[in-house]
């Protein structure tokens, strides 16, 4: 029996368990301040299947005054990070399996058909918010390292499961983790690709503008210059500055996005009465940034792009648009296709899939761009998860993808971190 038909054998045996685990991770409603309790539940998991394991709670200047770091809070006590360590026999490369706990909010839950931490499985499909966004992926990861385990494999390299909180805000959770030591030779980050193989993904930054104006009266508005439409112009601008920046790239990977590197304006606050000329108008947005790209490179084409307005039209010459860089944060990442665990990813996905995988630049970022430019480690995005619907009402994976990419993961490992035959059962 080869090593592929061990591991199908084995992922059947362990479906149930798995999914009942995978409910109860989804029931945990971790949003951002409430993951102790699933993280507590995840390290106490590891330590069963041996691994060493590592909890802590994220603290000090060395994180908090780091250039990379980003979070809406300072403090995270009711927080922690997890990591585990299936430590190899020596001589092997080693894997990092990165995923977060922490999910977006349930939003309104008059919009789901059941509850939003119900884990309810329907029609092979597992509803919940998080369970595509990504505890579906991280148990695809942890089912990888207990079937080995059952199967009596000893790796050569280490294999080392993060469980990390903070994704959705910037990634310190990762940034803490890498901050603390763990590196590897490669990562998979089984983000919700749809079984896609993202070698390269997309950073992003969030940005605020303050456009001025003068106010003056409603019925004689003539007196006053109205923020509202001068922000119409500021709008324009940007939208100039996406195409141009995305007339640049090239790269076959982004094919088939219709817009690679979105700037996308996602607030607009101004004025302050209806017989009032608005004389301040907010505008909040997230811009892409390119895999390959310098955030500061991205940010002084934003700053040109709104000093040019003063050549079109004076008032911005006197009135400046202000720019200011807030909140969340991600950072781009690539690994090149010919990186030997893209081609090897390849091979797994088909033995397992029975056809080609389809590989593609991520249209968002991940944790994946800090451990690829910052730790060293290159990471490729491939999961279970179904990108449409993260972050939505109703939010599901299917359980079948789950388990291919447990199989897959597995075989990945097999070959990455190397076998030790003398120590393998049997």
């Amino acid at each position: 029996m080869s090593w592929q038909e061990k591991i199908k054998e084995r992922i059947k045996k362990e479906q149930a368990e798995a999914t009942a685990l995978l409910q109860e991770w989804v029931r945990e409603a971790s949003v951002q301040g409430a993951e102790r309790s699933i993280q507590e539940k995840i390290a106490s998991y590891l330590a069963d299947m041996g691994l060493e394991v590592d909890l802590w709670i994220m603290e000090g200047e060395e994180l908090t005054r780091h250039p990379y770091f980003v979070s809406p809070r300072s403090t995270f006590e009711e927080s922690p990070n997890v990591v585990g360590v299936w430590r190899g026999s020596g001589g092997g490369r080693s894997m990092i399996l990165n995923g977060h706990v922490d999910v977006v909010p349930a939003g309104d839950r008059t919009q789901w058909d059941h509850d939003p931490f119900s884990g309810e499985i329907i029609d092979g499909k597992l509803y919940g918010r998080g369970a595509t966004d990504m505890k579906g992926g991280s148990l695809a990861a942890l089912l990888a390292i207990k079937v080995l385990q059952g199967l009596g494999v000893r790796l050569k390299g280490d294999v080392i499961f993060q469980s990390v909180v903070e994704e959705e805000s910037g990634g310190a959770g990762t940034l803490a983790a890498i901050l603390r030591g763990y590196k590897a030779d490669a990562a998979i980050v089984p983000e919700p690709s749809n079984m896609k193989i993202f070698p390269k993904q997309q950073g992003s930054m969030w940005f605020r503008l303050t456009v001025k104006g003068r106010a003056a009266h409603g019925g004689t508005r003539y007196e006053g210059v109205s923020a509202i439409e001068k922000s119409l112009q500021v709008v324009q601008a940007v939208g100039r500055l996406e195409k141009e920046r995305n007339g640049r790239i090239t790269d076959p990977l982004y094919e088939k996005l219709p817009i690679p590197v979105p700037i996308n304006i996602g607030v607009i606050e101004g004025g302050k009465w209806p017989s009032m000329v608005a004389d301040l108008v907010k505008l909040e947005g997230r811009m892409g940034v390119a895999p390959g790209e310098e955030m500061e490179q991205a940010k002084q084409e934003m700053e040109q792009a709104l000093k040019r307005l003063a050549e079109e039209d004076p008032w911005f010459a006197e009135n400046p648009v202000g720019l200011e860089w807030f909140g969340a944060r991600w950072v781009p990442g690539a690994v090149e296709e010919d990186h030997p665990l893209v081609t090897l990813l390849k091979q797994t996905y088909a033995a397992v899939m029975g056809e080609p995988p389809v590989i593609e630049a991520s249209p968002w970022g991940t944790d994946g761009g800090l451990l690829t430019k910052l730790a060293d480690t290159p990471a490729i995005v491939i999961g279970p998860g179904v990108t449409k619907v993260a972050h939505y009402p109703n939010e599901y994976i299917p359980l079948e993808n789950v388990f291919q990419c447990a199989e897959i993961f597995a075989l990945t490992l097999l070959e990455w971190c190397g076998i030790d035959e003398e120590a393998a059962a049997l």
